[in-house]
């Protein structure tokens, strides 16, 4: 039951709480530059959700296998040529960053080729999206994410799973969607306002982004709220029935069912 809440929790703040956009400011190209319009925005945040959940797998696989120490795959390669208890002391997190990157680029293009061989009508629908997704700062940013739970926790009892890892990059890839949508449909409307010169293009993106990031703020302790209102102790739940079960007839632990016994008592029988 308490993986189900962390489960939910884990996806409430990475969409809403700690937007990858608003939030955490990571994938602000795409953010601005493709929010002119809401299909193309749609389009973008839909693409960048698909890739983004591919490339959570592959970096939590070869952060496991590969990258962290006590790795499997890199022990048993490397007790060809050192001893086995040196080869379980390899760490190679030194290299996420080059890893991460190819995983991210050999995701668009398995992305791409699938697509454009099976949906060739979807592949139409994202254009030139795909591409422009493996520079993407935002689906970096969520695999060093995932590697900091994985490798950075002091319980190992508390490293993210594979099915955490994937619950946050997709709904953190919805997030990055919500975001983007919003900021398209008020683009639009601001087309048809009278903006002061001085404020047209970047300036009034920028200070509309600025409020949609504030407005975000107010999401801020549902997580908390949550988690005490789901996690709740049932035990620490005293009723009536069970309070009088445990002391007796003893009324002074209620004061309320003391008061209304006292005046049933001295009401007169009719």
């Amino acid at each position: 039951m308490n993986y189900l809440i962390d489960i939910m929790l884990l996806a409430v703040g990475a969409a809403l709480i700690n937007n990858f956009v608003l939030y955490y400011f990571v994938g602000i190209c795409p953010f601005i530059g493709v929010s002119r319009q809401i299909e193309m925005a749609l389009g973008m945040g839909f693409a960048v959700t698909f890739v983004m959940s591919i490339a959570a797998f592959l970096s939590w696989t070869m952060t496991v296998m590969v990258l962290i120490p006590g790795a499997p795959l890199t022990a048993w390669i490397g007790g060809f040529f050192i001893p086995a208890e040196a080869a379980q002391q390899i760490d190679l997190t030194i290299l996420s960053y080059i890893v991460y990157i190819f995983v991210i680029a050999a995701s668009v293009q398995f992305v791409e080729m699938y697509v454009r061989k099976f949906f060739p009508a979807l592949y139409k629908s994202f254009g030139v999206f795909l591409p422009l997704i493996t520079t993407n700062c935002a689906i970096l940013f969520a695999c060093l994410t995932i590697m900091s739970h994985v490798s950075g926790v002091d319980n190992p009892t508390d490293a993210w799973d594979l099915w955490q890892s994937l619950v946050f990059s997709f709904f953190g890839g919805f997030g990055f969607t919500i975001a983007i949508v919003i900021m398209a449909g008020i683009r639009e409307e601001l087309a048809f306002c009278d903006v002061p010169e001085s404020l047209k293009g970047a300036a009034i993106t920028l200070i509309v982004a600025g409020i949609l990031s504030m407005a975000f703020m107010g999401f801020t302790g549902v997580d908390t709220g949550l988690k005490n209102a789901l996690k709740k102790d049932p035990a620490r739940k005293i009723s009536v029935n069970s309070g009088i079960e445990n002391n007796g007839t003893n009324q002074d632990d209620h004061p309320l069912l003391s008061d209304i016994l006292n005046k049933t008592s001295r009401k007169e029988p009719s």
